[in-house]
């Protein structure tokens, strides 16, 4: 099963790759770092990265394992994301694509409007930004979904196509 992720695994190198490049455009611009998580709240992800993120957890020795179920067991109901220990990410390595975005500028569409949006704490010194230093969300979501349903249609998967809670996702 695990070929049915090389899809989202090659996505999510080039995700990373985008950020990384818009980060480093950025400097000083962006100020989020690890232990900052006021975007971290509970979140819906697509079945692909719920597999992908399944897959993280059976790979981690089973201690640890155990250890990120209980976590996340009991803090299933919260408004924030239930993998934060301490404002880092349980899961850091295989977090979906949305959070690997998150804190950069973004433009996107919503209500036939494009829009733009970064984390309050960056960017407080600049008047505009190029497009290579912005992250356009629809082209990625558009990817991302194509990404899913390859998954979906590749894994012979009986998981509904819907998106999940990552409490839902990382459970015993």
């Amino acid at each position: 099963m695990a070929y049915c992720l090389d899809n989202y695994k090659q996505l999510i190198a080039r995700v990373d790759a985008l950020c990384n490049s818009i980060a480093a455009s950025l400097g000083e611009q962006i100020t989020c770092s690890s232990g900052c998580s006021s975007c971290c709240t509970s979140i819906t992800i697509f079945p692909v990265e719920a597999a992908a993120m399944r897959e993280a957890v059976e790979n981690l020795p089973e201690q640890r394992a155990e250890e990120i179920y209980r976590h996340v067991a009991k803090h299933a109901d919260n408004e924030r994301c239930p993998l934060l220990f301490h404002h880092r990410c349980l899961l850091y390595e295989a977090r979906p694509v949305i959070c690997r975005t998150h804190g950069l500028p973004i433009i996107y569409t919503a209500e036939g409007q494009r829009n733009s949006d970064c984390c309050p704490l960056n960017l407080n010194d600049t008047e505009s930004l190029s497009g290579s230093s912005v992250v356009d969300l629809d082209k990625l979501n558009t990817l991302l979904v194509a990404v899913n349903s390859i998954y979906l249609s590749q894994s012979n998967s009986t998981e509904s196509p819907e998106r999940l809670t990552i409490a839902k996702v990382i459970t015993r």
